[in-house]
């Protein structure tokens, strides 16, 4: 065992009932790290080619982060891995809370099931023992309720748990999973991959030390990353965010952020703070994707400005390791749910401006409803407003709604449709397995207004305004995922200032250089997908690193905790081999990847003759084409080429 990782997983065959560990070579984790690379590699090596996403054979993976428990800060996050059952691809889900740490003071680096339960079950590691325990009694319930029962069970110390709702078990393919009441993996389906394991909770207590190699180091370079955290000057309410997003809108030049910006912004109201800004400048987008910010304008989206959740704010909530506290616990009017999570910027919005609904309320019930039933909310949104666009255009009726009148803004029929897909109740059981699956079985031409990336809805990010979201939708291994890389993310990261020819940002620069598709994006492109799996295999959190490397110095601290003397570069030779690995899982199991091509819709095809957004136009198929060529992969295919593969070291 080296220093920052624990040097074995622990295996756990669901059909068999057999537990078991394996030990993971030293140059394993110098290759891949741990987090989504061990994740990635596990995945390759054994998950057979065609590999039915629910049956038997797929592996279901819960890894930690290289650097979490040494001392460093934002290095809290978990992932979930799986090939998706949405996409067909290698899928990965990233969530923060607390479940992370207990993974390795149970002494393991990743749990890693296959197989299928015949009846419900859980995994138990407690006193340095793992079993599998009975859940029949606890199939049927929510998160919230699965969760509090196990941890009053326990015996020992308060222990950690991951579970299931009802959309897992009910195998909706947007389901997720779940941990501390409701922080949520949501993305790529993999809550349904657990639900057809039959696999109910993983609950684990463990009291493993984990070495770091130079405590020390790592304290110092954390007692200076909380100098920048703690910088909080006094800024605009929560209605003036509005107007610097019109701001932005109406200016013919573009700013290169600083992500220090964006951590004041954080501090003070968390995620809730892009709601208004983004709908004015053109950053989310509305009405499914065919609407702007003339349709959800000040007045609207007023209605859900950072200061209205902020203000029923009880307490801050921090992931593990967090100095920020980005998250918040938070009571409203609600008689049933007294308590609940603060909703995140992509729930506001998807369930927000995205239906044209403008009640907080409304947003806070169904964020509560769908995270004890473990279901997306972004992809939620977006069948709901997929659904919503079919009813306005005559294709669904009231007969095929059970008597909702699905029109935009109406709240109560929005909440009325969210039930039935949590239940898979009537048109509920269409909607439950995400926009694409529903318009191939609805027709009608419905597939115009099912938008997504090979079956992965949409984040509330729209690459009409900054093309990089659209170029990284339509590349990653896993699509659809809005948390590797754009323009705006590059800006902040400020990679140039620890890796030698990136192209460094201008402080000013016209708005049309955005969408010229060129070498320079190739290289911006591929620097935040090589660099995010870096940060995912530490375990650490991208609202973290965007402060900036020089900032927030996840280098640093990977050769603080482990004892290595890498690069900065060398290090993104480590996410580029990761990415590579990825994508040669898609390869293997016989996906193309030029199908992950984002919807026309959000390309700009046609472009938007209204709105921030209007006139523009994406150039996809060439950023992909210069994307894939600068990785080192078939520049038409996006296949990796059997040099870079070979330089990589994979074999």
């Amino acid at each position: 065992m080296g220093f920052g990782y624990m040097g074995k997983i622990l295996r756990v065959d669901l059909s068999s009932a057999e537990i078991w560990e394996e030990e993971i070579p030293d140059k394993v984790y110098e290759a891949y790290l741990s987090g989504s690379g061990l994740g990635a590699w596990m995945l390759y090596r054994d998950v057979p080619a065609g590999a039915d996403p629910l049956g038997p054979e797929n592996m279901l993976g819960f890894v930690s982060g290289l650097l979490t428990g040494t001392g460093s800060h934002f290095t809290g996050r978990w992932m979930v891995v799986g090939k998706s059952p949405l996409t067909g691809s290698y899928g990965d889900a990233n969530c923060g809370g607390n479940f992370s740490p207990a993974i390795k003071r149970c002494g393991y680096d990743g749990i890693f099931f296959t197989g299928i339960s015949k009846t419900p079950v859980y995994l138990r590691i407690a006193n340095g023992k793992a079993e599998l325990l009975d859940a029949t009694s606890l199939w049927g319930k929510d998160t919230v309720e699965t969760e509090k029962i196990l941890i009053e069970s326990s015996e020992k110390k308060k222990p950690r748990v991951v579970c299931i709702g009802p959309a897992g078990e009910n195998i909706s393919l947007i389901a997720g999973i779940a941990n501390d009441r409701g922080r949520m993996a949501a993305r790529a389906g993999l809550g349904a991959v657990m639900g057809a394991k039959k696999l109910k909770a993983v609950v684990l207590s463990g009291t493993e030390h984990i070495r770091v190699h130079d405590r020390n180091e790592v304290r110092r370079l954390s007692r200076r990353c909380n100098m920048y955290v703690k910088f909080q000057p006094p800024f605009v309410s929560g209605p003036m965010t509005a107007y610097i997003g019109a701001l932005t809108r109406m200016l013919p030049v573009q700013f290169a952020q600083d992500g220090m910006l964006f951590k004041i912004m954080l501090k003070k109201w968390g995620t809730v703070s892009m709601n208004q800004l983004s709908a004015e400048m053109g950053d989310s987008p509305l009405r499914n994707w065919d609407g702007s910010n003339t349709d959800f304008g000040i007045k609207k989206s007023g209605s859900v400005n950072p200061d209205v959740f902020t203000d029923c704010e009880i307490v801050k909530y921090y992931c593990f390791s967090c100095p920020l506290g980005c998250g918040g616990i938070c009571s409203t009017n609600d008689s049933k749910y007294e308590r609940t999570h603060k909703p995140e910027y992509e729930t506001v919005l998807s369930l927000g401006g995205f239906c044209m609904n403008e009640d907080r309320d409304s947003i806070f019930y169904m964020n509560e409803l769908l995270n004890r039933a473990g279901m997306d909310t972004i992809s939620a949104g977006h069948v709901a407003a997929f659904a919503i666009e079919c009813y306005e255009k005559g294709i669904l009726s009231k007969d095929d709604t059970g008597g909702l009148e699905l029109t935009w803004g109406n709240t109560q029929a929005l909440i009325a449709l969210i039930e039935k897909m949590i239940h898979r109740e009537g048109i509920g059981d269409i909607l439950a397995d995400g926009v694409k699956r529903a318009a191939q079985n609805i027709g009608k031409g419905t597939h115009n207004a099912a938008i997504h990336a090979g079956g992965q809805e949409l984040a509330m990010h729209d690459g009409r305004n900054d093309p990089g979201f659209a170029l990284h939708y339509s590349v990653e291994p896993s699509p659809g995922r809005h948390t590797v890389g754009s323009q705006l993310y590059y800006e902040m990261f400020q990679l140039w200032k620890k890796v030698r020819g990136l192209p460094k940002v201008r402080f000013m620069y016209p708005k049309f250089a955005k969408y010229k598709a060129d070498k320079k994006k190739a290289l911006m492109g591929a620097a935040c997908s090589k660099f995010m799996n870096v940060v995912n295999g530490a375990g650490a959190c991208l609202f973290g690193v965007l402060i900036g490397v020089h900032r927030v110095p996840i280098f640093e601290w990977l050769n603080a905790a482990t004892g290595w003397d890498k690069t900065p570069a060398e290090y993104m030779i480590v996410g580029e081999r990761i990415q590579t690995l990825k994508q040669s899982f898609n390869i293997k199991h016989g996906i193309r990847p030029k199908d992950f091509k984002i919807s026309d819709r959000a390309l700009g095809i046609p472009p938007q003759d209204r709105g921030a957004n209007k006139g523009r136009t994406v150039d996809i198929e060439k950023m992909m084409q210069d994307y894939w060529e600068e990785l080192g992969w078939d520049r038409e295919t996006g296949d990796p080429l059997k040099d870079t593969v070979e330089r990589l070291g994979i074999d």
